[in-house]
């Protein structure tokens, strides 16, 4: 990890999310990865297709 990158505060850096069912999803946020560069922003990133549970769709 370099010094630019930063620990994913929304999975905690495990790349997964969780629902109250317990179901695991990818982190919309890293993407998977665990980790955030700092100089990522959001108006670069696609908008996400979601379902009527709010879960990502790919």
């Amino acid at each position: 990890m370099g010094s630019q990158h930063m620990k994913c505060k929304a999975c905690d850096g495990t790349g997964l999310l969780m629902d109250d069912e317990e179901w695991r999803y990818t982190c919309s946020i890293c993407h998977g990865d665990g980790f955030i560069s700092r100089y990522e922003s959001k108006e670069n990133q696609d908008l996400l297709d979601v379902d009527l549970n709010n879960r990502t769709l790919k």
